[in-house]
């Protein structure tokens, strides 16, 4: 079981920037791939970001390339997304979802094990 705790999120005007913060209870999170998330209202939930359980490979929905970053630490069992150039259309909740142990990134919501609660980003004009 593990359990994936969100923070960081807040209010910023676009262009700013936010560091969002995923944090896990289980001693193997260092096994699990790693996905970030997110959903704005009225829509589905979207791929953003992953990256692998090494941390050697990263992956980026197109509109965040450049802009966003995943990382991990695993000796803090968290991963984190730097999200630079905020623009009004990153506002959403963002999660993060493990999946494995020992799993290959997706970017389907289908194939992630573990979800966190979410955490607001708000993104002004």
């Amino acid at each position: 079981q593990v359990q994936l705790v969100e923070s960081g999120g807040g209010l910023v005007q676009a262009g700013g920037s936010l560091r969002l913060s995923c944090a896990a209870s289980a001693r193997t999170f260092s096994s699990y791939a790693i996905g970030w998330f997110r959903q704005a209202p009225g829509k589905e939930r979207e791929f953003v970001a992953a990256i692998t359980w090494t941390g050697s490979t990263t992956y980026y929905q197109g509109s965040v390339k450049g802009r966003f970053t995943i990382s991990r630490d695993n000796a803090k069992n968290t991963v984190y997304l730097q999200m630079n150039s905020l623009k009004p259309e990153d506002t959403a909740v963002y999660y993060c979802a493990a999946r494995g142990p020992y799993s290959r990134t997706s970017n389907y919501t289908r194939d992630y094990d573990y979800w966190g609660q979410g955490t607001q980003v708000t993104v002004s004009s």
